[in-house]
């Protein structure tokens, strides 16, 4: 859970203090409009995410960071603008772990570094991901998706939202794990590639829970298996993947805010502080907690270390099973 912070922001305070860093005042005195980049479309797990954080992440009190939706290249295009983008607090990313610890391993000539571009500023949440097929398919668990693979290799489609995206890397693995050859068809974010599941166009996917859990409450969308070590609180009655016959398995997603490299400590600590609050906010929990999202929260060295350790495990997927962005 978050650490806990008593913090009554004094505006004086805080220009002072961003003065003294070296940041030009004018950019806070004036109001201007801060930017919460979303690396993918909207409907998806780091869209919703986004939303819940970005009116804590605003340039003043009273007003919140601008979501603005920058979809490509698994999410290295948005990344990327924010690591050119002024070192200000101005413009920040909803950082995720396909685009700091997935693209490093597939892209290789990535234009950002995971560690040297950016300056952390909060993890959010943890999200499991979740195994689903139609509502009118005939699989009814992961044993019996796994023993359809295995009956026609191949035939079996698996949908993502793009090639490099965590949805991409956790099926991968996941066939690694099974032993099964199921083809991947990428989309351009995970909603229209959950539009095509529900669709009939596609068997099977597996991506974080907030953007298949109205799916799967409605009833479009059967869950089969889920990532985490532990089952969700909000699907009590879906099997870990571990459970299904896969001990050890786990593969949630993460996602944090980031600053770009060279932002001043006191804009870096304004932003934790104020985003530690707004992970604490009743309204924000309840919605984190119902969409499968467990709070990391915490000091920005806390987010450093948790995408510096994720780096060396997701390049081994990456390897391991072939990956390749074409």
């Amino acid at each position: 859970m978050s650490q806990s912070f008593d913090f009554h922001p004094d505006r004086r305070t805080v220009l002072a203090g961003l003065m003294a860093a070296g940041l030009p005042s004018w950019a806070w005195a004036q109001n201007a409009t801060a930017r919460l980049v979303v690396p993918f479309t909207p409907g998806g797990s780091t869209d919703i995410l986004a939303r819940a954080m970005g009116p804590y992440l605003g340039n003043t009190a009273d007003q919140g960071a601008i979501i603005d939706n920058k979809p490509g290249a698994g999410g290295s295009i948005g990344a990327e603008l924010v690591a050119k983008a002024k070192a200000d607090g101005l413009t920040l990313l909803m950082g995720h772990i396909g685009t700091l610890a997935i693209n490093p391993a597939l892209y290789p000539k990535l234009p950002y570094d995971p560690i040297k571009s950016f300056e952390p500023v909060m993890g959010v949440a943890r999200v499991p991901n979740v195994l689903v097929v139609s509502a009118k398919s005939d699989i009814k668990s992961l044993k019996d998706l796994v023993d359809a693979a295995r009956a026609r290799p191949g035939h079996m489609t698996y949908s993502s939202g793009g090639n490099g995206s965590a949805a991409h890397a956790t099926f991968e693995l996941l066939k690694m794990r099974a032993k099964i050859f199921v083809s991947h068809i990428p989309y351009r974010g995970a909603a229209p590639s959950i539009n095509d599941l529900i669709a009939g166009h596609v068997d099977t996917t597996m991506t974080g829970s907030p953007a298949l859990l109205p799916h799967i409450r409605s009833g479009r969308l059967r869950a089969l298996a889920v990532s985490s070590t532990q089952r969700l609180p909000s699907l009590p009655e879906v099997p870990t993947v571990a459970e299904s016959g896969y001990p050890g398995f786990e593969a949630d997603q993460w996602y944090g805010v980031l600053a770009p490299a060279g932002t001043p400590a006191a804009v870096i600590k304004r932003l934790n502080e104020s985003a530690n609050q707004g992970l604490k906010q009743p309204e924000v929990l309840k919605s984190l907690l119902s969409e499968g999202a467990v709070p990391i929260g915490g000091s920005p060295e806390v987010f450093g270390r948790l995408i510096a350790s994720e780096l060396p495990r997701w390049r081994e997927v990456v390897k391991a099973s072939g990956m390749k962005l074409d």
